[in-house]
């Protein structure tokens, strides 16, 4: 038995089956590159579902946590301390909002939305008390909480995990005619991701965010958007609502702002929507603590210079200039995508998702399989031009070209 196999079956004996990864056993990484435990090097183009975007152990962002290290990593929010202030503040800044409210997963940030939207309705909307209704978009990924999943379309997040929590309505992604028959005077916030990332990152109509931004005013209606995969420079912009000029009401935020050091989330918004809460109607032990505070502070400096955001702009266009090209000789059904982000709709002949994840992972890049026939690929931001081609040279010979 191999190094890697002795790994793997310790990994699957004593973890809970929650997933199937590919049988890579990494031991360490850098920038865009990882090495398994046998010393073979891979080249990561899934960057952790984006929390990866500055790379893997990003100097900047190492020497911001070990010198936080060093000084305090938790207070719990019993007391202040000196990094949260000005995390709150410049990380607001950065949204053009007014107010944030820490978490620290993904999830537990989309659940502190939908509480905020909910509050919201009751105390500022006016709905009736237990009357609020959220509309959602079909094909959705929000994370695997039992609140979460409940407006799920997904039979593999949904199934045996009943009962589920009501109070949403599901429309198609993409259909604004279905968005505004399922709206009512109890309708508190529409909950969107601006690109849907495990759907197999598909991107909306054009023109379709900023008809929800209009219908949503209109309505008195709360726009969150879930920018947890999206934000923070993947796309090549700061937020991905920004290429079609929108400004939401509330920004969902995780992943990529721990820079795949700590796990930070937020919730931000302005202070009409995040005042409502008073203390002890929510809050979290690690929200917000010294040590996260810290490397969200570095990440939101480096963000501020625009590099990130320029880079991924112009790696996108080289990233999707190739796999059009890819597109047009059959092998791939479908591209989508913005940025350094695209989901590749792999033709039935060359294999499924997986099988062609399994292939690239034999010639050194590790993607991620979805839905079968789609590949998502998301390389750290700070991938070099040559690696880029590299990899993608890798899938050309994966597809038989």
């Amino acid at each position: 038995m191999s190094i890697t196999d002795t790994f793997v079956a310790v990994a699957e004996a004593h973890s809970a089956p929650t997933y199937h990864p590919l049988p890579v056993v990494v031991a360490t990484a850098d920038g865009a590159w990882m090495t398994d435990v046998e010393g073979r090097r891979y080249l990561d183009l899934l960057a952790g579902y984006s929390a990866l975007n500055f790379g893997h152990c990003n100097r900047r962002l190492i020497e911001a946590a070990e010198a936080q290290l060093e000084r305090v990593t938790l207070t719990s929010r019993a007391f202040h301390h000196d990094r949260f202030g000005a995390f709150c503040e410049q990380l607001a800044a950065l949204c053009g909002m007014e107010m944030v409210l820490p978490m620290n997963t993904g999830a537990e940030a989309v659940e502190s939305a939908v509480k905020t939207a909910r509050k919201w309705g009751y105390r500022v909307k006016g709905v009736p008390a237990g009357r609020a209704k959220i509309v959602v978009a079909g094909n959705n990924f929000h994370g695997r909480t039992t609140t979460i999943i409940s407006f799920s379309t997904d039979p593999a997040a949904r199934a045996d995990f009943g009962p589920y929590t009501p109070g949403f309505e599901i429309v198609p992604y993409g259909d604004l005619t279905a968005m505004r028959a399922a709206m009512t005077e109890n309708t508190v916030a529409v909950l969107l991701e601006p690109i849907q990332g495990e759907a197999g990152v598909l991107v909306p109509p054009a023109g379709y965010l900023p008809a929800v931004r209009e219908l949503t005013r209109e309505r008195g209606v709360l726009f969150v958007a879930d920018e947890i995969q999206s934000g923070l420079g993947r796309t090549g912009r700061t937020f991905a609502c920004e290429h079609e000029g929108v400004v939401p009401d509330v920004y969902v935020l995780g992943k990529a702002l721990g820079g795949g050091i700590v796990p930070v989330s937020a919730v931000v918004s302005s202070a009409e929507v995040l005042g409502v809460f008073r203390p002890g109607e929510h809050g979290s032990t690690f929200g917000g603590n010294p040590l996260a505070c810290a490397v969200a502070l570095e990440v939101i400096a480096m963000l501020r210079s625009g590099e990130y955001q320029a880079r991924a702009a112009e790696l996108g266009d080289r990233l999707h200039r190739e796999l059009g090209a890819l597109a047009r000789t059959g092998r791939v059904t479908g591209v989508r995508g913005r940025g350094l982000w695209a989901g590749v709709d792999i033709h039935p002949g060359c294999g499924t998702g997986r099988e062609v994840a399994e292939k690239l992972m034999d010639r050194g890049v590790l993607v991620k399989d979805t839905h079968g026939s789609t590949v998502r690929i998301a390389p750290p931001l700070v991938i070099g031009e040559e690696d880029l081609d590299w990899g993608l040279a890798r899938l050309r010979e994966v597809l038989g070209l």
